[in-house]
């Protein structure tokens, strides 16, 4: 790429070597995501990936693709964009895996005003670090550099993965019956949602985030750039051991809008919210925005940002296993006769 150069395109505001050096700096901890199905390297046309035909009886493959929200505003506002990468491949990875499906790979998209490759290999790195957390490779993306488009020091960050799963073994709401016992996952906080209303609440700016609030332990920033926890390994664990009936991904809509989606149309849910302890952060949400107890549940995943059916009959064994893979989980709530209702008692 050493002939590769415009002086034209520079003076427009596109310095197409900066993303040579963007590659460069990368390089490293994207290979460290490389798992035995990766055929291709950085630079090609297309990232490559190979199936293990004979792994399976029926494969089916399963994709995501998200981003990462106006969660970026705080990354620009703090210069931080070592963890915004883990955002964007779990809110991915951790739909994948409410079909029971294990992420294969994953390809990154980030458009920005002005390539500084440093920055670039920063937010990269966090994808990369993502990606060997929820075991799949980082087989590509791209960057698109757009001035004009975007404001100084600002970009968006999306990404896209693909997953496996054999048919006989997806995720089958219609298992789902009376009495069946719904299993939470806390969360590691916010997560990737729900940011134009907390940035609302806090009227964020660059001073206040770096104000510590004694509720959090930490300065207010720092909770909420907390990346979003990647769920993959212990949930693909539990798969493996137990007959999960339904999984959802607690993400923007909070309980109402996304438990409904691991339903059958026979069931409902009764949800305790007093079976957990709700998180300091969507405390201090709700106290400072007055936001009614409703909104936030149907806003945030305060403080579960996994929910699982499984049967009475398989709960402890369950909760041991998720205990045993480093996983906070409760029982928050139980399968009842309905039609996708959600039921808290507010």
């Amino acid at each position: 790429m050493e002939k590769s150069f415009s002086n034209s395109y520079k003076e427009a505001g596109v310095d197409v070597t900066a993303g040579y050096k963007s590659v460069e700096l990368m390089k490293k901890s994207v290979q460290a995501t490389y798992t035995s199905g990766v055929v291709s390297d950085l630079g090609g046309f297309g990232g490559l990936f190979a199936i293990d035909k004979g792994a399976m009886e029926e494969p089916i493959l399963v994709s995501g693709t998200d981003g990462v929200g106006t969660k970026l505003k705080l990354a620009f506002l703090m210069n931080k964009h070592d963890t915004i990468g883990q955002d964007c491949v779990a809110m991915c990875v951790n739909d994948i895996i409410c079909c029971g499906a294990k992420p294969l790979f994953f390809l990154d998209y980030i458009s920005l005003w002005k390539n500084i490759p440093e920055m670039v290999a920063t937010i990269v790195n966090g994808v990369a670090e993502g990606c060997v957390k929820a075991g799949c490779a980082l087989v590509g993306g791209e960057t698109a550099e757009m001035p004009g488009l975007y404001l100084e020091n600002e970009y968006d960050l999306a990404g896209f993965s693909v997953g496996i799963v054999d048919k006989k073994k997806m995720i089958n709401p219609n298992s789902i019956e009376v009495g069946d016992v719904v299993i939470g996952l806390a969360s590691s906080g916010v997560h990737s949602n729900g940011f134009s209303l907390v940035r609302k609440i806090f009227n964020v700016n660059e001073e206040n985030l770096k104000e510590y609030r004694e509720e959090l332990g930490t300065t207010l920033g720092e909770a909420l750039l907390t990346p979003t926890k990647i769920y993959v390994k212990p949930v693909l664990e539990l798969i493996s051991k137990v007959n999960v009936k339904g999984i959802s991904h607690i993400t923007g809509g909070g309980f109402y809008e996304n438990m409904p989606r691991m339903l059958n149309e026979n069931v409902a849910l009764n949800i305790d919210k007093n079976s957990y302890e709700v998180p300091a952060i969507f405390k201090l949400l709700q106290k400072e925005g007055d936001i009614p107890l409703r909104d936030m549940y149907n806003t945030f995943n305060m403080g579960i940002g996994m929910s699982l059916i499984v049967s009475k009959e398989e709960k402890e064994k369950a909760l041991q296993i998720l205990k045993q893979a480093g996983e906070k989980a409760y029982v928050i709530g139980e399968v009842t006769k309905g039609n996708k209702e959600i039921n808290i008692n507010l």
